[in-house]
């Protein structure tokens, strides 16, 4: 049984991960918990908030949910699938964290607006705000309006200067498992030689993984990697996006350069954000 969570705010973004989570996980049993914070409509409409118009927020986004579910189940109908709706007043990011903790979630399914995720980081978003205070599950964030396809090739940015967990690298692992994935692990040659250290974590991803479809390949570093990884998704056809959300690693150094506030991703794919 996976307990995966969608935030649901109503909009087409949430639709898309709704849709798109139904299609991932539509041959396992699952339990998906879908989440409506009634504390972000609080806080953006009016500026001050009266119990009377928190209740009806409360009464307004129930029924919305039931009838979300009503037309999930009428629309999805599979038996290995069941759902739970949950209403709460507090912030997005904190009832998401109270409902990891309270229903085991294993995965948070977020839409988000724009072309890519990464545009989404600029704009001050839920998203954005969900990954960076939410550390203790994986994201997987689906761009708005995106018509699902299986996940085959799963493109996996890293600098190789970090030692990758048991528990990161599961997560990876999990999500290849779903529709048998080949994992594309991408270097970008910013240095003229690995080091040492880099070779070690290089033979530990290789033993972690001996039992999964993988590959390995260098870019020569143009000075953008947002341009470099829009190449790579190109050339390789990826599907999925996975990346550690770790100081100064590949979110990072990618999401800080100003270039990709005018880049566009084609194909756009989901972005599995993976928390150190």
């Amino acid at each position: 049984m996976k307990n995966i969570l969608i935030p649901i705010d109503f909009s087409k973004n949430s639709q898309s991960a709704v849709q798109y989570a139904l299609m991932l996980y539509k041959n396992e049993v699952c339990t998906f918990y879908f989440l409506h914070s009634t504390n972000f409509i609080n806080s953006t409409s009016r500026t001050y908030i009266t119990p009377h118009y928190v209740e009806e927020s409360y009464k307004k986004g129930l029924k919305k949910m039931q009838e979300l579910e009503l037309k999930t189940k009428r629309e999805n109908a599979n038996t290995k699938h069941d759902y739970k709706n949950i209403i709460s007043n507090d912030k997005l990011h904190t009832a998401i964290d109270k409902a990891i903790k309270q229903n085991d979630i294993e995965l948070i399914i977020m839409g988000t607006k724009g072309c890519t995720a990464a545009v989404e980081f600029f704009a001050g978003s839920n998203t954005v705000e969900v990954i960076n205070k939410v550390k203790n599950c994986p994201i997987l964030v689906i761009p708005e309006e995106y018509s699902f396809v299986a996940p085959k090739q799963i493109g996996f940015p890293t600098d190789y200067n970090r030692k990758y967990t048991d528990r990161e690298l599961e997560t990876l692992k999990n999500m290849t498992t779903l529709y048998n994935s080949e994992i594309r692990i991408v270097h970008i040659n910013v240095e003229k030689s690995l080091t040492l250290a880099q070779k070690h974590n290089i033979e530990r991803l290789e033993k972690y993984l001996a039992d999964q479809k993988y590959n390995f390949h260098y870019i020569d570093d143009n000075s953008k990697k947002s341009e470099n990884i829009i190449m790579f998704i190109k050339d390789y056809k990826i599907d999925m996006l996975a990346m550690v959300n770790y100081e100064h690693g590949p979110i990072e150094n990618v999401l800080k350069e100003p270039v990709i506030k005018k880049l566009a991703f084609h194909p756009r794919i989901p972005l599995l954000v993976i928390p150190e």
